[in-house]
C-alpha cells in the first residue's frame, strides 16, 4: 500500500482550485511556497522584505537565535501527535515542504519524510549514530528497512492554531523535497537511484500516484512552470544532472492540470566551462535523454553536465534557481535567455557575504529574498537578498549533526515554518518542526 486517503475535503479543494484557475494566474499562487513556485520579481530588481535585518540575538527558550521582533514556537516533534491531536504522529526526519490554503481559513503544511531505506544512501550520515530513538526506524541487522518515508499533513485553523495532522503518502523511501502543482497537489521526491515523483493530495482525500514519466534516479526537488507546462528537477548525487519534463497537449492541456504521464525527459548541458558561470551568464542547451524509463544514473549523455548535489529548486519570475551542496553554489537559470549563472559561491564570497554554506532547501519570496536553509554550516537559514548580498535570518542552536529543511510561509506572510532535519526537544532526535511568526508579512 502505497498511500493514504482521507474521507472528507474534496468539495474544499475543488473550490481553492477553482478559484486558482479563474484568477488567471501563470504561475503557481503566491501562497504556494517550498520548493517551486513563481510570482514576483527576480533577484536583483526585487524589493526586499529583510533590508534591515539585524544581528540574532542569544537563543530563545527553544534554542533558535533570531532577530529582534521575531519569536518561535514548536509546531510538531517526530513521532508525537501534534497538539495532541490528529490521526497519525509526526514522522520522523522531517524534509521539503509546502504550504496549501484551506477554504474558510487555515492553513497545511506538507512535509515529506526523509526515511532512508537499504543501500538508497546517496550520501553518508555518521551522526546518525547519536539520535535517540533511531533504533525505532533500524531493521534486522541494524540497517534502515525500505518503504518508511512518505509525507504528512499539518493542519492549521485561521489562527495558526494546529488542529489536525495526517499521512498523505505511505510505502516510499527517502522521501526529501519535491514542489507543489497549481492544482493543489504536491509532488513528493525519492532521493534514491530508483526515485520517482509521487503526486499526492495535501487535502488526505485523493491516494499517492506515481509518476514515471518524471524519471527515475535520484530526486531532490522540482518547480513547476504552469504556463509552459514544463518541471524543473534536481538530482542529489555528487555527479547529479538537471532534468526537466516537458508536457505536451494530450498530458498537459494548456491552462489546465498535468496528468504527468506523457511527455519528454530531458537533461540540462552548459555550453562552456560552468566554473565560470560566476556572474557570467552561459548558455544552456535541453538534450533528450535515451531512455526515460530507465535509471538515469545508468545512461548518463556525456554531453550533458554535471551538478554537485542538487538540492533545493525554485522558480521565481522566469529564473529556476538550484542548490548544489557539494560546491556550496545557487545558479540561476533564466528560462528565457536560456542561460545559466552561479549568483552566489562560498568559495569566492567576501565579508559579511561569507556566511552561507551547506546549501539545500530554498524558497523565494515575491520580493526576491531567497531564503536557503543549510544542511551542515551553521545551522542558519540565510537570506539572499535582491542586491545578492547574503544576511542569517536564524540560526538553530544545540542541534550540531542536524540540518534545516521544508522553509515555506503561511498564506498570509506573516509565519515561516521549517524542521530541523534531525532535532529534537533536548538537541538530536528525530526530528522537529518550528514556527517563526515575523514582524510584517512578506506579501506587502
Amino acid at each position: 500500500m502505497r498511500s493514504s486517503a482521507r474521507s472528507s475535503g474534496i468539495s474544499r479543494r475543488d473550490a481553492l482550485r477553482a478559484l486558482f484557475w479563474s484568477a488567471g494566474a501563470t504561475g503557481l499562487p503566491t501562497w504556494v511556497t517550498a520548493c517551486g513556485g513563481s510570482e514576483g520579481m527576480a533577484t536583483g530588481g526585487g524589493t526586499s522584505r529583510f533590508s534591515d535585518l539585524g544581528p540574532l540575538s542569544a537563543p530563545d527558550s527553544n534554542g533558535i537565535r533570531l532577530p529582534s521582533g521575531y519569536s518561535s514556537r514548536v509546531v510538531a516533534v517526530a513521532n508525537e501527535l501534534p497538539a495532541g491531536l490528529g490521526s497519525s504522529p509526526w514522522h520522523p526526519f522531517p524534509d521539503g515542504s509546502a504550504v496549501f490554503p484551506r477554504v474558510g481559513g487555515g492553513w497545511i503544511y506538507v512535509c515529506n519524510s526523509e526515511v532512508p531505506g537499504l543501500g538508497t544512501l546517496t550520501f553518508t550520515f555518521p551522526e546518525l549514530s547519536a539520535i535517540p530513538g533511531l533504533d525505532q526506524l533500524i531493521g534486522i541487522g541494524g540497517r534502515f528497512v525500505p518503504g518508511l518515508g512518505g509525507t504528512s499533513a499539518l493542519v492549521f485553523g485561521p489562527q495558526g492554531e494546529v488542529v489536525n495532522s495526517y499521512r498523505i503518502l505511505d510505502g516510499t523511501t527517502f522521501n526529501c523535497a519535491g514542489g507543489a502543482t497549481p492544482w493543489l497537489s504536491w509532488l513528493s521526491c525519492e532521493e534514491i537511484n530508483d526515485g520517482l515523483v509521487w503526486e499526492c493530495d495535501p487535502y488526505g482525500v485523493d491516494p499517492g500516484v506515481a509518476k514515471p514519466a518524471l524519471g527515475r534516479f535520484a530526486h531532490e526537488a522540482l518547480a513547476v512552470d504552469a504556463t509552459n507546462r514544463l518541471i524543473y528537477m534536481s538530482e542529489d548525487l555528487p555527479d547529479g544532472r538537471f532534468y526537466r519534463f516537458v508536457g505536451n497537449d494530450a498530458d498537459w492541456p494548456a491552462g489546465g492540470r498535468g496528468r504527468l504521464e506523457q511527455g519528454q525527459l530531458q537533461v540540462l548541458e552548459v555550453v562552456g566551462d560552468p566554473n565560470r558561470a560566476e556572474n557570467n551568464p552561459l548558455p544552456v542547451r535541453w538534450l533528450d535523454v535515451l531512455d526515460p524509463a530507465a535509471r538515469q544514473i545508468e545512461q548518463r549523455i556525456p554531453a550533458s553536465t554535471p551538478f554537485n548535489g542538487g538540492e533545493g529548486v525554485w522558480l521565481h519570475a522566469g529564473i529556476v534557481y538550484l542548490a548544489t551542496k557539494g560546491d556550496n553554489r545557487i545558479w540561476a537559470l533564466d528560462t528565457r535567455a536560456q542561460t545559466i549563472e552561479i549568483i552566489y559561491d562560498f568559495a569566492t564570497a567576501t565579508g559579511e557575504d561569507k556566511v552561507l554554506s551547506g546549501v539545500d532547501n530554498l524558497t523565494v519570496t515575491p520580493g526576491g529574498d531567497i531564503l536557503v536553509a543549510e544542511d551542515g554550516g551553521d545551522m542558519q537559514l540565510c537570506v539572499i537578498r535582491p542586491d545578492r548580498s547574503v544576511r542569517p535570518l536564524l540560526q538553530v542552536t544545540g542541534q550540531n549533526g542536524s540540518e534545516i529543511s521544508g522553509p515555506a510561509f503561511s498564506p498570509d506572510g506573516r509565519r515561516l515554518y521549517f524542521n530541523s532535519n534531525r532535532g529534537g526537544r533536548l538537541g538530536l532526535g528525530l526530528g522537529i518542526t518550528y514556527e517563526i511568526l515575523l514582524p510584517f508579512s512578506i506579501r506587502n
